[in-house]
């Protein structure tokens, strides 16, 4: 790949593997390091802490986890770089619960810790829920003489609303602004979320505009935050406040948006509300998942409006979806009610088959529906898993 007559050094290669990897070309970017070991070009440690990272970045985490073990091979000390990015790239891929033990291992060889070395692993505890052993860290972090940034009260201000420790989280948050910390929308975005979680609306209303005052822009993760929190608390009317707020900020609703208020609406039976927002959710270029789906279906179904929620039934299917059990049993009492019993029973017969339970209300929505069409042998079968519902449910009582 390199002319027979260069002999470039470890900072060539270096430069040449993290451009490789920086545009898309891992590939070729090993078989620079494959050809620097032919040339015997023996590599360094910032070399291979490059390269380690390189392979962490490109989401190749066995790869990276590889090349920390081959830098001991190779004699090499590993030193807090190399741990901090082990630790990172195992945090990215998902195994933040590996990189506690790392981190202590790491102070146990003597690693001259910094800044960045102490964000990643407060990161790092924060996502696999120690969040105790981040805010000891953090309060190690002070002690030792460094300054924690708003990447470190970011991950334990975030780390603490995720479990509900919402005054702890607070306080953080006024001790890093009386430290002069310019805080981003992510960490205000953290709180609001973690505040409408637990109900304390009013607390999240008033972040969001200290947020405005400073001159943010609220992101859609922010307004989703807010706007399930309205929903959770039924107030649906705000809620639809709320998202017209986000249109005229020129935030654009994503999937999430759509399916918290398609949600929020077919809970307080508003389903042709809902059934307008979800068309607009389509128009806009998004595809439903599951869980607007089902949600839609069900509702159209307890509106009477079957023939929607057959459309949709049909077509969630169609494209591969599978409907759960509240799905199925919405649209089999829709069926009943809109005085389609036949077709009732064969989603009754599909749902059985499929393992999916059958509530009683349902069964006995369908049994009315079996009797008045003089389907009786069908009714005969509904009756009896009724019967059957009814057992279990006294067992479970008894037991």
């Amino acid at each position: 790949m390199l002319d027979a007559e260069c002999r470039p050094n470890s900072v060539v290669y270096t430069s040449l593997i993290k451009s490789f990897f920086n545009h898309g070309r891992k590939e070729d970017g090993h078989k620079i390091y494959k050809e620097m070991m032919s040339q015997r070009c023996s590599p360094d440690l910032q070399f291979l802490n490059t390269y380690m990272d390189c392979m962490f970045k490109a989401g190749e985490a066995d790869k990276g986890r590889a090349m920390f073990e081959e830098i001991k091979a190779r004699g090499f000390v590993p030193d807090a770089r190399s741990y901090s990015i082990l630790i990172h790239g195992l945090i990215k891929a998902g195994f933040a619960n590996e990189t506690h033990e790392l981190f202590y291992l790491m102070k146990e060889r003597g690693c001259v810790l910094d800044t960045r070395a102490y964000n990643i692993v407060i990161d790092g505890f924060c996502k696999c829920g120690k969040v105790n052993k981040a805010y000891q860290l953090l309060e190690e972090m002070k002690v030792k003489g460094f300054e924690p940034t708003v990447v470190t009260y970011g991950s334990v201000i975030d780390g603490l609303a995720k479990i509900d420790r919402l005054d702890e989280a607070y306080m953080l948050f006024e001790e890093a602004k009386s430290k002069g910390i310019e805080l981003n929308v992510v960490i205000y975005s953290s709180l609001i979320d973690g505040f409408g979680k637990v109900g304390r609306i009013d607390e999240a209303y008033l972040i969001l505009e200290e947020l405005m005052q400073r001159g943010l822009t609220p992101n859609v993760y922010t307004w989703n935050s807010l706007l399930d929190a309205l929903v959770k608390a039924e107030e649906i009317n705000e809620a639809l406040a709320c998202f017209q707020s986000l249109k005229e900020m020129k935030c654009a609703p994503n999937q999430v948006t759509y399916g918290i208020l398609i949600n929020g609406l077919c809970k307080v039976r508003k389903f042709n509300k809902a059934f307008v927002f979800w068309q607009e959710m389509q128009k806009q270029g998004m595809k439903p998942n599951a869980v607007s789906y089902t949600t839609m279906i069900s509702g159209l179904a307890r509106a009477g409006n079957i023939a929607e929620a057959g459309s949709l039934f049909d077509r969630f299917k169609g494209n591969g979806g599978v409907p759960d059990s509240a799905c199925y049993n919405a649209m089999i009492e829709g069926l009943s009610s809109g005085s389609r019993a036949v077709e009732a029973y064969a989603l009754f017969e599909e749902t059985r088959r499929r393992g999916l339970s059958i509530h009683s209300k349902t069964c006995v929505v369908l049994l009315d529906a079996l009797h008045k069409s003089d389907c009786l042998e069908q009714a005969a079968v509904v009756g009896a898993v009724l019967r059957e519902t009814g057992k279990a449910k006294h067992a479970a009582r008894c037991w």
